[in-house]
């Protein structure tokens, strides 16, 4: 979310020394565009820029052109731009061949938006979410969330709207506080996830040293996550507490609710002896196969850091399918 602030605090300092200002941001993309929906950046008339829309010739090229018109031109019109990653396209060519495309919108960031940029800055500072919009009629906020993280309709170059969820949209519980949890946080913190860490033991040294986290909370009892985790398509958890006693009764807390992911920390032979019991106990498969049983891809990892990349690995792949 960092990154964020900054391109929007690049922004309003332009504004505040009335330096022009231009917003470039991505509203669609399809196939291996290198910029998303949400990708944005800002580039002002002394050259300065934040952000990206995706790197490469491309990007270069739009500075460029955001730099050159900004120095040249007073009261540049807002402009959607299409570009086609691939050079035998008959239009819109990116000058990338990785393939897919992407609609950027380009805008003059006009001086009565001052206060609106703040709202924008105050709200992520805060940890809050709120709606971002855009349409031929310039930019909007409003402090409260949507009921989608993007949206984006389009008639016409003149009949289009984005909508976006601003701030956090996905939430990371690392329940156990260990060596693993410490590199794990400290991995994810530019992830843009909210995370949320847990544990039972309030004098614990990495408990007391992890500073990558936007919330802790020591718990008496791990049966407690019942009330504190919801459920949804945007909740990741990661179980790693101390041992397998406290590692059951976490799972046994939350395996009836729906989450994104639900990651379990372990060796193979200590899985394969928890789901023995459960299925023994006549647990159904449907509890167990939402787990992801020994947690993170498969490379051989070793030290908690090497744990740490092969967990952020496959919660970022489960985000991105």
């Amino acid at each position: 979310m960092k990154k964020q602030v900054n391109i929007w605090q690049l922004i309003n300092k332009s504004l505040q020394q009335q330096v022009p200002v231009m917003l470039l941001y991505v509203l669609q993309s399809e196939g291996s565009s290198p910029g998303r929906p949400g990708f944005f950046m800002a580039v002002n008339a002394a050259g300065e820029t934040e952000g990206s829309i995706g790197g490469g010739i491309m990007e270069h090229k739009f500075i460029e052109m955001a730099k050159d018109k900004l120095n040249t031109t007073q009261n540049i019109p807002p402009d959607l731009r299409k570009q086609v990653h691939n050079k035998s396209a008959p239009a819109h060519q990116s000058g990338m061949i990785c393939s897919g495309e992407q609609t950027i919108w380009l805008y003059q960031v006009p001086a009565a938006t001052t206060d609106t940029i703040q709202q924008i800055i105050t709200s992520l500072e805060q940890n809050k979410n709120g709606t971002l919009q855009f349409s031929p009629a310039g930019l909007q906020f409003t402090p409260e969330a949507p009921d989608t993280d993007f949206y984006f309709s389009i008639t016409s170059e003149t009949d289009w709207l984005y909508r976006e969820k601003t701030g956090y949209k996905n939430h990371l519980h690392v329940i156990g506080a260990g060596h693993c949890a410490l590199a794990l946080c400290r991995l994810m913190q530019n992830m843009e996830f909210y995370i949320h860490l847990y544990d039972d033991r309030s004098s614990l040294k990495t408990f007391l040293e992890n500073e990558y986290v936007h919330e802790k909370r020591i718990i008496a009892n791990y049966k407690e996550l019942d009330e504190l985790i919801e459920a949804g398509d945007h909740q990741y958890i990661v179980v790693m507490t101390v041992g397998y006693r406290t590692d059951d009764i976490v799972v046994r807390t939350l395996w009836k609710k729906q989450f994104r992911y639900l990651g379990l920390l372990g060796s193979k032979s200590k899985i394969e002896k928890m789901f023995t019991d459960y299925q023994a106990e006549g647990v159904p498969d449907s509890l167990l196969q939402q787990m992801h049983a020994p947690i993170g891809i498969a490379i051989h990892s070793q030290t908690p850091e090497e744990i740490a990349i092969s967990i952020a690995a496959e919660i970022i792949r489960e985000k991105n399918l």
